[in-house]
């Protein structure tokens, strides 16, 4: 328990405050520092224009903030030494990227300095004691890294609150759909902070998740935003929410270049609005059901070739038979997997971390109509994803469970280095022999953990936290009869043991001894 400021010595300590600096020369306290230029009070002052941040984080935010990135690492090295927290210190990165990294043009680009440190903190968690600092110390780069080249496209930063246009407590939600609806950025910031002063963490997940999903734009990233923020202010604390709301609501409103969805028919709102009307005809206790392969695999067949509208039709079919919603999460999971196969490339790894954050807002969002929705646009996704890898190249024409399938004996029994070996050298090698080496009975923990630590080692951009960490959570989440297929597809866009070290490791170990 914190001790209470002495009264007296409070007293004290402000009535020397008062006395002028010339009474204190004249009683022989001549400045400390006589050799350095004087430091006005203007220089220690906040620019009121742009958000601030609480006071116990703002001076590690504007450390990191400050900084160079030659300097920062060791700067932040020093003070882990001595006594700098980890949760402290995963606050003020996560916060130095809402306040300078721009959600725009698209929720992504330079923006995944900050998607990205909810994925580095669950690393974290699964690693090693020993190497525990890794993953936010690879984050602290990558937040200087996105911080340049925001600088150079305009050196956004988040404004201060037009506080007299805060809603109240009890107009917050009503102004707030409203804004969203409506798509109106102005109205959108100030309700959603009205949504972090007066409503709590679940109620905000659940209004937000609505808005998240409901478009394509930005190939999933608003709904990543959302579950990957969420969980991080679950960890430092709802008392950040604030500004990282207002940053949310920016970006699910990103529309760049179009006219205002509100009221216009555009491409990427459609699957919504036709999945509203058949969110309805869903059975009423359709979160029952039984877990069904067959199933399964009938919507795995239709996200190969069938359109949007066609894959949340069937869902819903399927849900009104008694299916579970296991069932079809377990296509869509796997499903996604699969299309790395079929084109390994950014959209793909993309179509992965999608519905893991749809799968996570799913699992978290109270609001029954809302998880209707949210289920449909997942399976809706899918399809839209193939069809973007379409305009990249050629997608393959082939399906998991046969691809999978070893032609090798000796690559579907080959050991765990082996396997490291040869992914990204040879992925549709490593895929198999990881197949063949789950179907031997061997613990698929290994694999996992030696995967994470390779992304250590070799990852060098984003996408390697976020896809690893999403990958390794849904490996979990998947039935045991589509679990194996999964993890194999999904090495296609790991790390593998004979790439180059990406160089910042040993800086790492050198700052933090």
């Amino acid at each position: 328990m914190p001790s209470r400021l002495n009264r007296r010595l409070f007293l004290g300590s402000t009535a020397t405050a008062a006395v002028g600096y010339s009474e204190l020369a004249a009683l022989g306290a001549a400045p400390i520092l006589a050799e350095l230029a004087p430091l006005d009070r203007t220089e220690l002052q906040t620019d009121a224009r742009f958000v601030q941040f609480r006071p116990e984080i703002e001076p590690l935010v504007r450390l990191i903030e400050t900084t160079p990135r030659e300097r920062l690492l060791e700067e932040i090295g020093g003070r882990v030494r001595n006594g700098l927290n980890y949760q402290h210190l995963l606050t003020a990165l996560f916060l130095a990227g809402i306040r300078n990294v721009q959600p725009r043009p698209a929720v992504g680009f330079k923006f995944h300095a900050v998607l990205v440190v909810n994925s580095a903190h669950l690393a974290s968690l699964a690693s090693p004691p020993a190497d525990r600092w890794l993953p936010i110390f690879w984050s602290l780069d990558e937040f200087k890294k996105s911080q340049a080249r925001d600088e150079v496209e305009g050196d956004w930063t988040m404004p201060a609150v037009d506080e007299p246009r805060v809603p109240t407590a009890r107009h917050t939600e009503s102004v707030f759909a409203q804004a969203m609806e409506q798509w109106d950025e102005p109205a959108a910031d100030t309700a959603a902070t009205g949504v972090a002063r007066h409503l709590g963490a679940n109620r905000a997940l659940d209004l937000f998740a609505r808005y998240v999903a409901r478009d394509f734009r930005s190939i999933g990233h608003k709904a990543i935003y959302l579950a990957n923020s969420w969980r991080t202010l679950q960890t430092i604390g709802w008392q950040h929410a604030e500004p990282v709301l207002r940053s949310l609501a920016y970006a699910t409103l990103n529309h760049v270049g179009e006219p205002n969805p509100a009221t216009s028919d555009l491409e990427p709102d459609r699957s919504w609005r036709d999945n509203q009307r058949l969110a309805e005809t869903i059975r009423p206790d359709w979160n029952g059901g039984s877990v069904d392969a067959a199933a399964t695999g009938q919507l795995l067949d239709a996200l190969r070739v069938g359109s949007a509208q066609e894959a949340a039709q069937l869902s819903v079919d399927l849900l009104n038979r008694q299916i579970s919603p296991q069932s079809i999460f377990d296509a869509l999971h796997t499903g996604a997997a699969e299309l790395l196969m079929r084109q390994n490339g950014i959209v793909a790894l993309h179509a992965a971390t999608t519905t893991n954050a749809m799968r996570f807002l799913f699992d978290h969002v109270g609001d029954d109509h809302t998880r209707r929705l949210l289920l449909l646009q997942a399976a809706a996704f899918l399809p839209q994803f193939r069809e973007a890898m379409r305009k990249r190249g050629e997608v393959a024409d082939l399906q998991i469970g046969q691809a999978l399938v070893s032609t090798d004996d000796a690559s579907g029994h080959a050991d765990l280095p082996a396997i490291l070996s040869s992914i990204r050298r040879e992925p549709s090698v490593a895929a198999k022999r990881t197949a063949g080496w789950l179907a031997a009975g061997n613990d698929p923990q290994q694999l996992l953990d030696a995967t994470r630590r390779l992304i250590f080692l070799k990852g060098n951009d984003s996408h390697d936290y976020k896809f690893s960490s999403a990958v390794l959570e849904d490996f979990s989440l998947v039935s045991p009869a589509w679990r194996n297929q999964f993890l194999a597809a999904s090495t296609y866009s790991l790390r593998g043991s004979q790439e180059p070290d990406n160089g910042l490791i040993e800086r790492i170990r050198t700052s933090l001894t």
